[in-house]
């Protein structure tokens, strides 16, 4: 990936949007919602890639279609300083977790976990919490989602071949 900043400017913003929209949409159906010809549109995607302005295009998939009928988020409470790259590989070695972050407030890591069940979810959270450096969870079931196409509400990509296995 090229470090580099580009020139990023409005028909950029659009080209982006169209995509974000709809990352089917064909060079040409963007230009002509943008006043571009494909070919320049073509080029200004390349260049956003090489740019890492883009990262990448995934399809977006209902996670109960893949298994994923529970979802929780839960704070993660570390004992002493745990430094984020061993959250990292602790968070790495659990595929029903779908996203991890450090955060401010109280907790020192917030993490999004999708599950087949109650149970599995209840048998996930007991294998986060041997970590020796954890000193406590606190969870949150999802309900419902209030942004139904919000990127959260979806899954980017398959449930791993293991996960619907592991107890």
């Amino acid at each position: 990936m090229n470090s580099r900043q580009a020139p990023f400017d409005e028909l950029d913003r659009k080209i982006l949007t169209a995509l974000m929209a709809n990352a089917r949409s064909s060079f040409a159906e963007i230009g002509t919602e943008i006043g571009l010809s494909a070919t320049a549109v073509k080029r200004r995607v390349d260049r956003l890639r090489e740019t890492g302005v883009i990262t990448g295009f995934t399809a977006t998939v209902k996670p109960s279609a893949l298994g994923w009928r529970t979802e929780a988020y839960v704070e993660v409470y570390c004992e002493g300083a745990a430094p984020p790259r061993r959250l990292a590989e602790v968070v790495r070695n659990h595929p029903e977790i779908t996203a991890a972050m450090t955060v401010t407030g109280g907790a020192d890591a917030l993490l999004h976990v999708r599950a087949r069940d109650v149970e599995h979810f209840e048998e996930v959270l007991e294998r986060i919490r041997t970590e020796p450096f954890i000193r406590k969870t606190i969870s949150v079931m999802v309900l419902s989602h209030l942004l139904p196409d919000s990127p959260e509400a979806g899954a980017s990509q398959p449930a791993p071949e293991d996960a619907a296995d592991v107890r």
